[in-house]
């Protein structure tokens, strides 16, 4: 198994690894595509190209991810159709974020899928865990989305929340940690 695939599985990662100039490499061809794109003019088609070329798969024509936008990796993100990323956000995917269709993304949100270990001497170990965003979510403005969280569909995350753990479907949720509010009405 190599480094990214031990990565995305959630295995330990340590900067000493062997394999880790592997995952620099990458980490430095994602901040140089995202710098050349967050420092000019794009219009959406334009974005959606260069972030292919970054993520390996081709963006739904009906996607729309405003500018700037930041990623230390890009190549574990997976975005659906009809998804609106607004602008200022920072995905960081080593673990890996799947966004479903028809989801909305507001200003400076952080997807954060790593995270370091306790121990201070392991401090420069990271572990990754996947977040899953499912169809027809909205998370507000600089909501911040921890590593392994899934956000079931239909849900609503507030504006600066803190989402630690799992968001049940057709919910909203709030707060620092994010906490249950109410339901969603969803019509039958």
């Amino acid at each position: 198994m190599d480094i990214f695939e031990k990565m995305r599985n959630g295995q330990a990662i340590r900067i000493d690894d062997p394999d880790y100039p592997k995952v620099y490499e990458a980490i430095q061809r994602a901040f140089e595509i995202t710098g050349k794109l967050n420092n000019s003019f794009h219009d959406d088609k334009e974005v959606r190209r260069i972030l292919s070329d970054l993520m390996s798969y081709e963006i739904d024509l009906s996607t729309t991810v405003k500018l700037p936008f930041y990623t230390d990796f890009g190549q574990f993100t997976r975005i659906g159709k009809n998804v609106f990323i607004n602008f200022g956000c920072s995905f960081m995917d080593r673990g890996g974020i799947i966004i479903e269709d028809n989801v909305l993304i507001g200003p400076n949100v952080n997807l954060i899928t790593e995270n370091h270990a306790m121990e201070p001497e392991n401090r420069d170990t990271i572990t990754s865990k996947e977040i899953v965003i499912k169809s027809r979510v909205w998370i507000g403005a600089g909501a911040i989305i921890l590593p392994g969280v899934t956000i079931g569909e239909n849900s609503i995350v507030a504006a600066g929340a803190v989402v630690s753990a799992d968001v049940a479907p057709n919910t909203v949720v709030g707060g620092v940690p994010a906490k249950f509010i109410k339901k969603v009405p969803i019509k039958e």
